[in-house]
């Protein structure tokens, strides 16, 4: 086993108008040439290279996906936010120990959290949420500065949205 890790943080290269600006594309390009670099030598169908919330929200991803797979080596398949919930839920319940009860997996990220109820390694209830902590830090917290009012903003705006679900994973 090997791992490779790089933040790129790509959902804070995200415009006001949804686009991707150039510095995010330059720190994308870069960890996609070292994955690659590691890569290269795999069968094509060993792998499978997924984008997730900020591809899917960028209006210029058609722009710059050709020259990230290029770096990368492989095709890269913009998948939809149940898609992410199932591939989390299964990663996730084979790195735990084996459980016949449900679990309940949260994964947040830079432009979307996801939420999966799950038993085994088979995911039952999979939702994907547009609230990520890039997303909130630059809705709610644009300068870096966090105060009891603002705070309490992106709590509510987050009580908000996991209300939407709320019923559902409660059953």
């Amino acid at each position: 086993l090997d791992t490779l890790k790089e933040s790129v943080r790509l959902a804070s290269g995200l415009t006001p108008e949804k686009t991707l600006d150039a510095a995010s594309q330059q720190r994308a390009l870069s960890a996609l040439s070292q994955f690659g670099q590691r890569l290269r030598g795999f069968q094509p169908e060993a792998v499978r290279v997924v984008a997730t919330n900020t591809l899917r929200v960028a209006k210029n991803t058609r722009d710059f996906l050709p020259a990230f797979e290029s770096a990368l080596g492989f095709p890269i398949e913009i998948i939809g936010g149940r898609e992410e919930a199932r591939l989390i839920y299964i990663g996730a319940a084979h790195e735990l120990p084996p459980a016949t009860y449900k679990r309940l997996v949260v994964d947040i990220g830079g432009g979307s959290t996801e939420f999966i109820i799950g038993k085994k390694v088979d995911p039952l209830i999979m939702e994907s949420l547009y609230m990520g902590c890039v997303s909130y830090s630059m809705r709610f917290f644009p300068d870096a500065k966090i105060d009891k009012k603002r705070f309490a903003e992106a709590e509510l705006s987050a009580a908000r949205e996991v209300q939407l679900i709320a019923q559902d994973y409660r059953q």
